[in-house]
């Protein structure tokens, strides 16, 4: 019961259906907010701590928004993001937090997905690979559960160097995880990728998002009722899941 009263409140105060089920918030973060997404900027580290954001199967099925490569300051940061010149010439790709393939719903979260502050150091066969693979199936997981929540970023306890005039911290690892809150069957999973090339399966990495929480240090879906949060939170079946990219 607690649930369906939960969905019914974010029903009435978000009535777009954009609503946004948001990391707990600690006095020290920069939160800024996008048409769909929200993050939490980290100025030491010129990249957000998180982005979290709704993913619905009517983004991915009526994406009709093409990628463009629009690169650019984010203006809402207090003190400046990171600069594109950060990562000319560094050997690190502009990866993607929120990826461009589910902002493809307009124009606009099509052209918010390249705030610098959405981006971060990512190896380019780490990009291009297996974060690229996770991305993909996330988006399966969207059309096939109608609705997801996401929360993904870097770890930055564990930074491995430096780019760009602004000290990009270059993150040795990535997190995501996501939540299922839609009946009949709520469930979450996370993923912790280190940032190089990987040839295992993605199922491989699967963990549940306490696991995530006590690495990251970040308390994820700390809004849901307690009983509901603990369950979905401490665990993992894999089974729960579709492992197969949808075409």
């Amino acid at each position: 019961m607690k649930n369906i009263l939960f969905i019914l409140l974010l029903s009435l105060l978000f009535p777009s259906g954009e609503d946004i089920i948001l990391p707990e918030i600690s006095s020290n973060d920069e939160i800024i907010t996008h048409s769909y997404y929200t993050l939490s900027y980290n100025e030491n580290h010129e990249q957000a701590n998180w982005i979290a954001y709704k993913l619905t199967k009517h983004m991915i099925r009526n994406g009709l928004h093409d990628r463009k490569n629009n690169f650019r300051s984010d203006n809402k940061v207090r003190n400046q993001s990171s600069q594109l010149s950060d990562y000319k010439g560094s050997g690190y790709d502009r990866g993607h937090l929120c990826p461009a393939g589910d902002m493809k719903i307009s124009k606009v979260a099509m052209s918010e997905s390249f705030y610098m502050s959405n981006i971060s150091p990512q190896s380019p066969s780490f990009n291009r690979g297996i974060w690229k693979s996770l991305e993909s199936i996330v988006r399966t997981w969207a059309i096939e559960n109608d609705e997801i929540y996401v929360v993904t970023g870097p770890i930055l306890t564990d930074i491995i160097g430096e780019i760009g005039s602004n000290s990009v911290s270059i993150p040795k690892y990535y997190y995501k995880v996501i939540l299922d809150y839609k009946e009949p069957e709520l469930k979450g999973i996370g993923f912790i990728l280190e940032n190089k090339k990987s040839q295992l399966s993605l199922s491989s990495y699967a963990i549940s998002i306490d696991e995530v929480e006590e690495l990251t240090g970040i308390d994820f879906f700390s809004s849901l009722p307690d009983d509901i949060e603990n369950t979905i939170e401490e665990s993992l079946s894999i089974n729960k899941w579709i492992w197969k990219k949808n075409k």
